[in-house]
């Protein structure tokens, strides 16, 4: 853009085109026309008002003024420099003269002598002509330079569009090169992705935005330890407790540390805990597969007694098989269950699952149930470690990464009787599902009214909606914590808005799957670590899984984990499909709706009933975590 001197110094008009400052449109005084003039054939001088607001005389024996009874104008005048150009040719406005003679007349005399024989018609013609010309002459200009600013001004911005384009498509080819390349499997891709450090370009603007930011944690910190006065355990015991701990792995874990805090409870033996294998999952990996038992029995040394196999003495006794009040308290095992123990010596708990309330339990116990859950429930070394390598290929090059926890599978939706989006063939094929369940209690459920009020899992569609609403980019790294998406094509419209999604299976060769092959519960565990240790963790429901994570990263310094607000999320996904909002709209209520359910620290929400309460082990607050003062 041209940079004017001061005199020609320009304003932005609305339009955007520039103005200047003098052009005949802005500059008013200098187009209007002098003040009206009155003749006086009787005096012979005449005294004229200048531009200036003095006085002008002209003298009464001035020739061809006086016989034109006109007024004399200064040459120097405002209204005389525009005409200092050759006159052309006007016909006189005398009768008496031919305009030939007075033509030739003007010509022989100078060009001042000219422009005083002039008269003053002529004269305002000439100016008129003259101001008409310049007119014209900046009206052209004006165009011009709009159509000038508008083409080459819109082929600026479309030259800047194309390159930032262009930048932007570099680095997502870049990061998604290795997705589209023929004859390649998933697993190399993957690996190829991982190895050369591909999507490294995103790596210091992704970790400047919010999205990745942790919550505000105040003074909060663990606060778990043995306390100064805690007593030595006694080496005297009430019996012994067998316990089978049912469900999936979380589930199971849960059951375990609650078992542990029965044991305190009870001032009795825990013999280490046998897992389900008749879950949905038919995993018949034992404790000892999981996770480290040699570590959980010497972490928990000072808390409770836990022993590998029940002693000889004991082992030939018929245990009393006992299943435990679903949320009881203390005074439940102290006064119902313990009379038993110390009757039969050897008690077997059938069911594990949420065997201990939220609420209501001492200080002690609280912290017991954590020591076990975040210290002494470690997975064992394959697993771990395995789970650490993944950590590393999602972190290659310093990426940050998102775990997300996509419950779309068939038994959570057969559970759910949640079928949004799903084909007619594909509900029946659920419904039957759930019929065959026999511990499911809950038959016919009507899905769409579920939904709508929260009770189903975000589906592969809503849950994309909500990324990227949320503002997480495409090139987004998501570690997909979950088994296999149901439904055919469900998963299209995720990976279509992120094409860098990955799973244990994709991050891995099949030599080095091999080990946790048709072993669903190590592979959850391998996927708890990689959870765990994710920049942000996002859930679709609030099962065991998410429940388990989300209180786990509570615990280590609130990392950030959105919690979705199904029920009113949904419906804004409803009314965007419907048309009723647009886009920019539903993106910023989305954002209001959780801008604080991102894991910052809050105390744990009490219910009417137990099962209404928040889970102890999605929040440990109070009971594990306290603030300082």
């Amino acid at each position: 853009m041209a940079i004017f001197s001061e005199s020609n110094h320009h304003h932005n008009t609305s339009d955007g085109v520039s103005q200047r400052v003098n052009s005949p449109r802005f500059s008013g005084p200098m187009t209007r026309r002098a003040h009206s003039f009155k003749r006086n054939h009787n005096n012979t001088n005449t005294t004229t008002t200048s531009s200036h607001g003095g006085a002008v005389n002209t003298a009464g024996g001035g020739g061809a003024l006086s016989s034109h009874s006109e007024i004399e104008l200064q040459i120097n005048s405002p209204r005389s420099e525009e005409v200092l150009d050759p006159v052309p040719e006007r016909k006189s406005v005398h009768h008496h003269v031919t305009q030939r003679g007075h033509v030739r007349g003007l010509l022989k005399k100078p060009l001042e002598s000219i422009i005083v024989d002039l008269g003053l018609r002529e004269r305002k013609k000439i100016g008129h002509w003259m101001f008409l010309v310049f007119c014209g002459v900046c009206l052209f200009m004006g165009v011009l330079k709009m159509c000038a600013t508008g083409w080459l001004g819109s082929a600026i911005e479309r030259a800047q569009s194309k390159m930032e384009l262009s930048d932007s498509n570099l680095m997502d080819q870049s990061s998604l090169d290795y997705a589209y390349r023929e004859g390649a499997t998933d697993v190399e891709r993957t690996l190829k992705t991982v190895a050369t450090g591909v999507d490294g370009s995103h790596t210091a603007m992704a970790k400047d935005l919010s999205i990745w930011s942790k919550p505000y944690s105040g003074n909060f910190t663990q606060c778990i330890d043995l306390s100064s006065n805690h007593k030595k355990l006694d080496a005297k015991t009430n019996g012994y407790i067998l316990v089978n701990a049912n469900g999936g792995l979380n589930q199971m874990r849960f059951g375990i540390c609650d078992m542990v805090a029965v044991a305190k409870i009870m001032k009795a033996t825990l013999v280490l805990p046998s897992l389900d294998h008749t879950s949905y999952w038919a995993d018949d990996s034992d404790f000892k597969e999981l996770f480290d038992w040699k570590h959980f029995i010497d972490t928990l040394k000072d808390d409770v007694h836990i022993v590998e196999k029940l002693p000889p003495a004991y082992a030939r006794i018929e245990p009393f098989s006992k299943t435990p009040i679903s949320w009881s308290k203390v005074p439940y095992y102290k006064n119902e269950v313990l009379p038993l123990l110390n009757q039969h010596k050897v008690i077997y708990f059938t069911h594990t699952d949420s065997r201990l309330a939220n609420n209501g339990i001492p200080h002690s116990i609280q912290k017991l149930r954590c020591r076990v859950n975040y210290r002494a429930l470690k997975y064992s070394a394959p697993i771990e470690e395995y789970g650490n390598t993944l950590v590393s290929r999602m972190q290659q090059n310093g990426n940050p990464y998102l775990a997300l926890h996509l419950r779309y599978e068939k038994d959570m939706l057969a559970f759910t009787g949640c079928s949004h989006n799903l084909t007619a063939e594909e509900d029946e094929e659920l419904r039957q599902m759930r019929y065959e369940v026999g511990h499911w209690k809950e038959k016919e459920i009507n899905g769409t009214e579920r939904r709508l009020l929260g009770g189903c899992p975000l589906t592969p569609r809503e849950t994309s909606l909500l990324l990227r609403a949320l503002g997480f980019p495409s090139h987004t790294r998501i570690y997909l914590v979950a088994g296999e998406a149901y439904g055919r094509g469900s998963m299209k419209y995720l990976e279509d808005d992120f094409p860098n999604i990955f799973s244990h299976s994709s991050l891995s060769s099949e030599e080095e799957l091999n080990p946790f092959k048709n072993h669903q519960n190590m592979l959850a565990g391998i996927d708890y670590v990689v959870a765990l240790k994710s920049d942000v963790f996002l859930y679709t429901y609030d099962g065991n899984m998410a429940k388990a994570v989300q209180g786990h990263r509570r615990f280590e310094n609130f990392k950030k984990t959105i919690s979705p607000d199904k029920m009113n999320f949904v419906k804004l996904v409803d009314q965007l499909d419907e048309g009723k909002i647009p886009w920019k709209k539903f993106s910023s209520k989305v954002k209001k709706l959780h801008k604080d359910r991102i894991g910052a620290p809050y105390l744990r929400e009490d219910g009417e009933f137990p099962k209404l309460e928040e889970s102890f082990y999605a929040n440990p607050l109070p009971g594990c975590i306290c603030e300082r003062r």
